[in-house]
């Protein structure tokens, strides 16, 4: 396929340049400062995010954690918020901007009820109006560029993603990423990048496309089928920190990427931990789990391994057994 050129925001002062089509999407409870380390190690151009933020929470002085360490990252991070209050949403994308966001991106797209609920993320999909009119306000009080991420409707019946991204171009936004399912499916069934593709073609503005990209030839066949500007990894990077850039490399035919084996994969968790831990004391455990779990795969003896882990009663224990099979590893060489 063609290379991708880099995709150029104007913002409102102060222009960006994304200078790699693969981004690393916003993951609630994954994607904190660690794991972005992780990530931009293999990525080192890729536009990464922090964790969704509350708006609200933001203005009010909580939550001001996953921005405030923006200045001590290096490449483009992105702060992605949420809410359905125009002020609070330009009073917190203010504070991300003073923080060093790369760019702001309003969710309209989170599935999670509890969100939706209180209308922000994807609730917004049913009120164009006052979506349009958060993008408007939010992209004039700010200079950096706005973006919005939408997914296609609240649900089937209610559909008009078209005319839905087309308002959201015209209040101000520089760039949308379209998740290629309804609200109503959540994570279900297959991600439609046929509709993407009619909302490529409605729009002026670049579009990122998301959902079931799980490696490098789902993303050519999406890129083909949707003739986006670039492409948005989500759950299928959880547990591999390298797949921005393994997908980067591959479809750019660089032919640098190498495969992490059992080593690597045993290494990394090791590493993880042990920064979790120095960072959350020994709830640092509890939020590693998850990250082992996922890692820890597609190796000999990992299955056993990750029982071990789950059933590890403190930091130690963890980090020893661990430790025990990258000495098992070197002793097979």
């Amino acid at each position: 396929m063609k290379v991708l050129p880099p995709i150029f925001l104007s913002g409102n002062g102060t222009p960006r340049s994304l200078e790699c089509p693969i981004i690393q999407s916003p993951l609630a409870g994954v994607s904190d400062q660690i794991f972005r380390k992780f990530v931009r190690r293999w990525s080192p151009k890729a536009l990464l995010f922090t964790e969704m933020v509350n708006a609200k929470s933001l203005e009010l002085g909580y939550g001001e954690e996953k921005v405030i360490e923006l200045s001590d990252e290096s490449g483009p991070i992105g702060v992605q918020l949420f809410d359905h209050r125009p002020q609070s949403m330009i009073d917190a994308a203010l504070k991300a901007e003073s923080s060093g966001a790369f760019l702001i991106d309003i969710n309209m797209g989170c599935p999670v009820r509890k969100i939706a609920k209180k209308g922000g993320g994807s609730a917004l999909l049913k009120e164009p109006e006052l979506a349009q009119t958060i993008v408007k306000k939010v992209s004039k009080a700010i200079s950096i560029p706005l973006t919005v991420k939408i997914r296609l409707g609240w649900c089937e019946n209610t559909s008009n993603t078209e005319s839905f991204a087309l308002g959201l171009q015209e209040a101000g936004a520089q760039l949308v990423t379209v998740h290629g399912r309804t609200r109503k499916q959540g994570f279900s069934g297959r991600a439609d990048w046929e509709a993407i593709a009619k909302i490529k073609k409605s729009l002026d503005i670049p579009v990122i496309a998301n959902g079931d990209i799980k490696n490098s030839r789902d993303a050519i066949e999406c890129l083909e089928i949707t003739n986006a500007d670039g492409v948005m990894i989500g759950r299928a990077s959880m547990g591999a920190p390298w797949l921005v850039g393994q997908i980067d490399d591959e479809i750019n035919n660089q032919k640098t990427f190498k495969v992490p084996d059992a080593k690597m994969k045993i290494s990394l968790s090791l590493e993880h931990l042990k920064l979790l831990v120095s960072k959350k004391g020994s709830h640092g455990l509890l939020i590693a789990r998850k990250h082992m779990n996922w890692t820890c795969r597609g190796f000999q003896g990992s299955s056993a391994l990750r029982n071990k882990l789950v059933r590890a009663g403190t930091p130690n224990d963890a980090i020893n057994l661990l430790e025990e099979e990258l000495i098992k590893l070197k002793q097979k060489i």
